[in-house]
């Protein structure tokens, strides 16, 4: 069996459509060899990208996420579908953090993402590190994302709380602020019928002090964003191959 073959076969097994992380666990089930060289994982990403570009098996249809070329996919979630958004845009903040070079842990592994493909298919620390005292790490656990720089001691770098009902705001500028001794950015994420409300929140005597801490970016905006990223990711696939 080639190394296409079992990208196929791993894809087939997964409903079609599979991640980076879940082609790189499964791929010797298929290919036994595929880890012996010290870049396989590069390798098996130009396989990919050969066929993409060739028009050929494959197709990209995520940052990280790949499918069989004629694999339908997954319809973005309604905004009044709070359950089905909110972790559709933790994925999607977990692959911008991939994709900007950074670790990413998710309170949510389970999750369904989107096509198939679970947040944990996508975050790349199964386990929050130990970076501080266990109240406040085990308080950073229920964060909704994390991202952890790669070199160097690990610390949260950026913080994502996905606030798709206003009465949960409060307990997400809580867990935030928990990292207030760190070097970390917090970011709300919320449909934009909860914008004011944000800005009065962290108004309150309680988050004043952390004011410049905190940004707001809608749904719509995070999935120009991400569009806008995974656009410009795909055209340097191709000149990679080129």
């Amino acid at each position: 069996m080639t190394k296409v073959e079992a990208i196929e076969k791993v894809m087939l097994d997964n409903g079609g459509v599979a991640s980076l992380s879940v082609i790189y666990d499964n791929i010797c089930k298929y290919y036994p060899l595929a880890k012996e060289s010290k870049d396989w994982e590069a390798g098996l990403r130009g396989v990919l990208y050969r066929e993409i570009l060739n028009n050929r098996r494959f197709k990209k249809i995520g940052l990280s996420i790949y499918s069989l070329i004629d694999y339908k996919t997954e319809d973005t979630p309604k905004s009044s579908d709070n359950i089905r958004m909110h972790s559709y845009i933790e994925g999607i903040c977990i692959e911008l953090g991939n994709f900007n070079n950074n670790l990413t842990y998710t309170a949510d592994p389970s999750a369904l993402y989107r096509d198939n493909v679970q947040l944990k298919n996508i975050a790349t620390m199964n386990e929050m590190p130990l970076f501080s005292y266990e109240g406040i790490v085990n308080e950073v656990k229920r964060i909704d994302v994390v991202w952890f720089n790669k070199k160097g001691y690990i610390f949260p770098k950026n913080v994502f709380e996905i606030v798709d009902s206003i009465g949960t705001l409060d307990g997400a500028f809580k867990r935030c602020i928990q990292l207030h001794n760190f070097n970390t950015k917090f970011c709300i994420v919320a449909p934009e019928k909860h914008h004011d409300k944000f800005f009065q929140t962290i108004d309150l005597e309680l988050y004043r002090p952390y004011r410049d801490r905190f940004g707001f970016i809608n749904y719509d905006e995070i999935q120009e964003l991400y569009d806008t990223t995974y656009r410009k990711n795909k055209l340097e696939s191709k000149l990679f191959i080129l």
